[in-house]
């Protein structure tokens, strides 16, 4: 099967200079985000770790451009984020499929919109539900399928739309713990094949750790970046990975960066696992 969409690697930079957001009205309003600066590359995997409330569903909505910032400059590529757009997909913690509309169809939507004709949206749609391992489902309803078969046609029908940058706001965060481990390295797949940028929220230290390139730790509210990890694990990545000796030593540092009451035990060196790519590192802290 030929990729229904082109690898991007070219595009999809992020980038957030002193960016607060505030939320509420009135005496209501408090500071969400305080004072972010962020550079992420293109292609990159990038997840925001950090307890509850501290800002980061807001963080990513501001990037989807439902948020307006406070303060500062937000910008993906050479344009500043001003509001919603197709190059930015957005994947939610629950699907907001149609259920009216069967998983062919649901996927298709945006070329619809587009005023591509029928038959070649379909096309498309059946390379994307192939690819994430739905092909024979397209005439189900969402309602036919379980949790973790609706992520599934979420993430074709946000990426039959070729964004710049994927924005997934705990997506994988209502399915059991087998279904979870099987949506992280299907979306690792997906991701190798098209290399778009990934914003992925979390709150859980072991997803982050799987799937980033790079972990970037927030602190309580008002949410600021505590610390910017870039992790040295070779990609792919298998279920192994979380025995090793550098992974454990990673958990650990970033529970202790979430416990803010706690002193933060240095990291020992880590050593790369496999051939290293332009983007793995090397680092001691």
């Amino acid at each position: 099967m030929n990729a229904p969409l082109p690898p991007t690697t070219a595009a999809g930079r992020i980038a957030l200079d002193q960016v607060s957001i505030r939320v509420g009205q009135g005496t209501d309003a408090f500071t969400a985000v305080d004072r972010v600066d962020l550079d992420i590359a293109p292609g990159e995997f990038v997840c925001l770790l950090g307890p509850s409330g501290c800002g980061k569903s807001t963080l990513l909505g501001a990037l989807a451009g439902h948020l307006t910032p406070s303060a500062g400059t937000l910008h993906i590529d050479d344009g500043a984020v001003t509001g919603p757009s197709s190059e930015r997909g957005l994947v939610f913690q629950h699907h907001t499929l149609f259920p009216w509309r069967r998983v062919i169809d649901n996927v298709a939507f945006g070329l619809k919109m587009r005023g591509i004709k029928r038959a070649e949206r379909h096309v498309t749609a059946r390379e994307l539900l192939a690819l994430v391992g739905l092909a024979g489902f397209e005439q189900r309803y969402p309602s036919q399928l379980s949790g973790g078969m609706q992520q599934r046609v979420e993430i074709a029908r946000v990426l039959i739309g070729q964004p710049r940058v994927l924005l997934m706001d705990e997506p994988f965060g209502a399915l059991d713990a087998l279904t979870r481990l099987k949506m992280q390295q299907l979306l690792l797949d997906v991701w190798t094949r098209f290399r778009t940028t990934v914003v992925f929220v979390t709150h859980d230290i072991d997803e982050a750790l799987f799937l980033a390139d790079r972990i970037l730790v927030m602190s309580p509210r008002p949410g600021r970046i505590v610390e910017d990890l870039r992790l040295p694990f070779a990609r792919p990545r298998g279920a192994d990975l979380s025995t090793s000796a550098d992974f454990v030593a990673l958990k650990r540092h970033c529970l202790a960066l979430l416990h803010h009451d706690a002193p933060v035990p240095p990291l020992p060196r880590l050593t790369p696992l496999g051939a290293p790519d332009i983007r793995t590192l090397q680092f001691a802290i």
